[in-house]
């Protein structure tokens, strides 16, 4: 694993192999993340990168945050529970120099929210519908700001709340990438 693009391009990350099955790890792909950041830096959302803050939801090893943070993201937040994943995502914070919060908690039990999170990367382990959770507590408990842009990963289509707006899906082997917007409050 590495940093695509930004400051930090071409960084390795500390390696995990092809995942950790009793740390529930399957790091996105660099080839995922790439094409990822693609589809996020092409245009079509505007910016919605550069200045940011961003949530990194099932972080695992951190890479879809730190990616957001090597191409200029003010700032990431990382919610991961497993313990494995938090030292790693430790040990990839100080090999390319960044500081971050990681918040150790189970991410379908978010609590209260530091603030509200402009781009929010979501990566739960497939089939289990901890995404589905996940989203609800974060966009009930106030952690995703209006019109921000969520990248959701899963094996399946996710179940988008009523808050959200689909505006592409794409499949990238058995990865599915789903960009959605939150509506406005007004629209919510």
């Amino acid at each position: 694993m590495r940093i695509i693009g930004g400051t930090h391009r071409g960084r390795a990350l500390t390696p995990v192999g092809k995942g950790d099955p009793a740390a529930h790890l399957r790091p996105t792909t660099d080839r995922v993340r790439e094409s990822l950041f693609n589809v996020l830096m092409g245009g079509r959302f505007g910016d919605p990168v550069t200045g940011t803050r961003v949530l990194d939801l099932f972080a695992g090893t951190g890479a879809l945050g730190l990616e957001a943070l090597s191409r200029g993201a003010a700032s990431a937040t990382f919610v991961e529970s497993g313990r494995k994943a938090q030292a790693i995502l430790r040990a990839n914070l100080k090999l390319l120099g960044c500081h971050a919060a990681i918040l150790p908690r189970d991410a379908t039990r978010l609590g209260d929210a530091p603030g509200a999170f402009d781009l929010v990367f979501l990566d739960p382990p497939y089939g289990r519908g901890l995404g589905e959770r996940s989203m609800r507590a974060a966009l009930d408990l106030g952690w995703i700001a209006p019109d921000a842009l969520i990248v959701w990963e899963e094996r399946d289509a996710p179940v988008l709340p009523p808050q959200l707006v689909q505006l592409d899906q794409r499949r990238y082997g058995d990865s599915l990438l789903t960009f959605a917007r939150r509506s406005r409050p007004d629209t919510d």
